[in-house]
């Protein structure tokens, strides 16, 4: 409805709205009473028609100011046309701004309204001269004080908008920065505590226990997962650091592809497992086939933690619609270790990674064990 309205008074219809209403002024104006012009004496016809032109080059206001001013000021010492130059003084208002200017139209419309007066009324005195001055001076200061004002509004328009820009600049900024030293401090303390483990487990591989075959296939079990945890902290750390990544991941991208191998890491641990996946997931895009990944490796972690020597299901189902995806552990037979860090973080940020694509995600009980199921819908153009 506004865009509507601005529409229906844009420039170009004020204009002729006021062209027409300073015409019919001056025609009225010549047939209610003499012109105060030099063409006085004039038929009445004639007198309508000069001050009818004359109005009619107000249309030209807005691209020809001055011009259409000099005009309307030559124009009021041949026919009385007062609603004309008071349009055409209040338009040279809107446009310039130097005093010498300014004064040089006020001088310039005085004199051609002392000279018009006085050619049709030898006897116009101080009053008369009052008005024609007035005439000028009043629209033109109006003018001035609109333009002036305009001029200010479109200034604190634009610092408010400078400053919204810099107030964004200085928040992405901050986040950045806060960011960075995130990244920093996961890499001094994560990354060094991993270190630390995956040079433990080659001691073990090495050292006194290295003819314990089961010590040496658990040492290098603990040695892949560490390199793999690593290879993933810097990947997180590169999107987390500001300025370009100076790592870059040496393993495939996750992928549905890769879940047997998942599978078969986890039988190497101890872990009983049954995958099953139906469909063509290659048709799936890059970030949905990481989800799927990393559902699938959360929820296995968290079967192993609390629910030791289940039987673990994996279902991924790729349809038309997009991916289902369950992983159910039933009742452990062993006992949950109690020392490893917990708080189900894993699973609010894998229904965070869901909700990112569209998708939905449910994790709780489910028998005598635990169920996680996620569906994502296909996203057409995301790589």
């Amino acid at each position: 409805m506004r865009a509507q309205e601005r529409s229906h008074w844009s420039p170009r219809r004020v204009d002729a709205l006021v062209t027409v209403a300073v015409i019919a002024l001056g025609v009225v104006d010549s047939w209610v009473k003499p012109s105060s012009g030099l063409l006085t004496g004039l038929p009445t016809p004639v007198i309508a028609a000069a001050s009818g032109a004359v109005g009619a080059t107000l249309w030209w206001r807005r691209s020809r100011p001055d011009l259409v001013a000099a005009v309307v000021i030559v124009a009021y010492v041949m026919t009385f046309t007062p609603a004309a130059l008071a349009v055409a003084m209040y338009t040279i208002g809107t446009v310039h701004r130097r005093p010498r200017i300014l004064a040089a139209y006020t001088v310039a419309g005085f004199i051609a309204g002392i000279a018009g007066l006085r050619g049709g009324l030898p006897d116009a005195g101080v009053r008369e001269a009052a008005y024609s001055l007035a005439l000028i001076l009043g629209p033109l200061a109006v003018g001035y004080v609109v333009a002036v004002r305009r001029d200010l509004t479109a200034a604190t328009q634009a610092r408010v908008a400078d400053l919204e820009r810099e107030h964004l600049v200085l928040d992405e900024r901050a986040r950045a920065e806060e960011r960075a030293a995130i990244a920093r401090e996961m890499h001094d303390v994560v990354g060094h505590r991993v270190s630390n483990m995956v040079l433990a487990a080659g001691a073990l591989q090495v050292g006194p226990a290295a003819g314990h075959p089961d010590v040496v296939r658990t040492a290098e079990l603990i040695r892949s997962d560490g390199r793999q945890a690593l290879e993933e902290l810097r990947e997180i750390l590169g999107v987390l650091s500001v300025g370009p990544v100076h790592w870059a991941p040496t393993t495939p991208q996750p992928d549905v592809a890769q879940l047997p191998g998942i599978v078969a890491h986890a039988t190497e641990r101890g872990q009983s497992v049954q995958l099953q996946v139906n469909g063509h997931p290659e048709t799936l895009s890059a970030p949905v086939q990481r989800a799927v990944h990393r559902i699938v490796q959360e929820s296995l972690t968290n079967a192993a933690k609390h629910a030791p020597g289940a039987q673990v299901r994996i279902y991924v189902d790729c349809r038309s619609d997009g991916v289902h995806v369950s992983v159910g552990n039933g009742a452990g037979t062993g006992r949950p270790y109690a020392d490893l860090p917990s708080g189900g973080h894993g699973l609010v940020g894998l229904a965070e990674r869901v909700e990112l694509l569209d998708g939905t995600l449910t994790a709780g009980p489910h028998g005598d064990g635990f169920l996680v199921s996620a569906f994502i819908p296909h996203r057409q153009g995301v790589s």
